[in-house]
């Protein structure tokens, strides 16, 4: 948990702003350097558009967190709508705290503000994507209460697939 001293803040990202997009940046790339993330840093090429991206997709909102003022978490999040809902839903792209501060409530604090801003839209559900093999993650989503996708048991939990395209 964050210590009595620290402040910790999540707020929502203005992509206009040149202080959280270094912030949505650089976490990025923490996260991206990190094992869970693929353990290689993003390109400068990536890095130079990937603000100007999120603001331009329209659906798009980041959350940063910060201890007193350094950006130490980053959440990237895309609004979606549930056809068998016929509501939005939030889809969580990215989870990012900085490995200095892990186990300090961050990622708690990250997620209660998405939870918020979702259910002020009329989110029906929020959904993301981990790996299997990311124990720490899995233990604070499902702690949360998230879990397996599955319409009926018995048809087995949803899956995430991919196929890449060349540019």
């Amino acid at each position: 948990m964050i210590a009595e001293a620290d402040t910790l803040t999540v707020t929502q990202a203005d992509y206009a702003d040149a202080d959280d997009a270094a912030a949505i940046a650089q976490l990025l790339d923490l996260y991206a350097r990190d094992p869970m993330g693929g353990a290689t840093p993003l390109s400068q090429d990536v890095l130079d558009k990937v603000v100007a991206g999120l603001a331009a997709a329209g659906n798009a909102f980041s959350l940063i967190a910060r201890i007193d003022g350094e950006p130490v978490g980053l959440a990237n999040c895309f609004f979606g709508f549930s056809t068998f809902a016929a509501r939005p839903l939030v889809n969580i792209h990215d989870v990012a705290v900085d490995a200095r501060f892990r186990g300090r409530g961050i990622g708690r604090a990250l997620f209660a503000e998405i939870e918020a801003i979702a259910a002020a839209r009329g989110a029906c559900k929020v959904t993301l994507e981990v790996l299997s093999g990311n124990a720490p993650a899995r233990a604070l989503y499902a702690s949360l209460g998230y879990g397996d996708y599955a319409l009926d048991p018995t048809t087995g939990a949803a899956l995430f697939w991919q196929k890449r395209l060349d540019a």
